[in-house]
């Protein structure tokens, strides 16, 4: 039987913040495969996602607040095997989806694995660490989802898409680490947020995101869908305008760059993204 603290560090509702580049992939496809979407679904956000979550726990034994846990109990060995367990099961499953999909998935978990292992360590390098994330969370996602959901599964998966989920991911996973400068580099870590420093990080972030939008419209643009721009458009003004609040409050004061605005900042950010795609996803009913 799992322990408590075991399902605490798997983190699952932690998926919620990596949605939006599913929904956004998945809306992008051309003819959908319901069952083999809904797989890939499971795939990352029950299996994979918690895996990597409690693996990275492992490995930190973090004290201090870590994304979607502000008082993370210690993990057992139990956690350990756990996340195994999920990852093998997950390449499992990605063969249901396709023999390219389910040999794409170690490569997938392996570069999680990288960047939380003590004798790799990926995430202690700010550049490289980050360049893992937005390559292997961002463009690559997009890439299993489009290719694994769509009928034909053809290997021509829009480089825009891809482009656009690692600058989406890329402008989000500074701000998550913003909180943890002390905690992280008591652990030999020096992030891309530490590097940057408060206020290089809201900066950062901001040209980042500025960069994805500047893509997606483009993106919508050339398949004459400003409509749908328009959409997503309207549901980014609350995330710009809480972003803005609350780079304004650090700027006065560094205490607000802290645990519980940047956990504001995630759920906000993730609901706005979700909602915007599960519209475009759902708007493809009535094309």
């Amino acid at each position: 039987m799992l322990s408590a603290s075991t399902i605490k560090l798997l983190r699952i509702p932690f998926s919620f913040f990596l949605s939006p580049l599913y929904l956004f992939a998945l809306s992008q496809v051309p003819q959908i495969n319901w069952p083999k979407a809904i797989l890939i679904f499971i795939i990352l956000h029950l299996l994979i996602y918690p895996a990597s979550n409690g693996y990275n726990s492992f490995m930190d034994r973090d004290t201090g607040s870590i994304g979607g846990i502000e008082q993370p109990p210690l993990p057992s060995k139990q956690l350990f095997h756990v996340t195994i367990g999920l990852d093998l099961l997950g390449i499992l499953l990605g063969f249901l989806v396709s023999p390219l999909f389910g040999f794409i998935m170690p490569l997938y978990i392996g570069a999680s694995k990288a960047y939380s292992y003590r004798g790799i360590r990926l995430k202690k390098y700010p550049f490289w660490g980050y360049l893992t994330v937005i390559i292997f969370q961002g463009a690559l996602t997009f890439w299993l989802v489009y290719y694994g959901s769509n009928i034909e599964q053809s290997l021509q998966v829009p480089w825009q898409g891809m482009l656009i989920c690692a600058l989406l991911i890329g402008g989000f996973y500074p701000l998550t680490q913003i909180y943890q400068h002390q905690q992280d580099l008591e652990d030999g870590v020096e992030t891309l947020s530490y590097k940057l420093g408060y206020n290089g990080t809201f900066i950062f972030c901001a040209l980042i995101y500025l960069a994805a939008w500047i893509f997606m419209a483009q993106f919508f643009i050339l398949k004459n869908e400003i409509s749908k721009l328009l959409v997503v458009s309207i549901f980014f003004i609350p995330i710009i305008v809480y972003f803005i609040k609350w780079f304004l409050q650090v700027k006065k004061d560094n205490n607000a760059a802290n645990f519980k605005n940047t956990m504001r900042m995630n759920w906000l950010a993730a609901t706005c993204t979700n909602l915007s795609f599960l519209i475009l996803l759902i708007w493809r009913f009535f094309e």
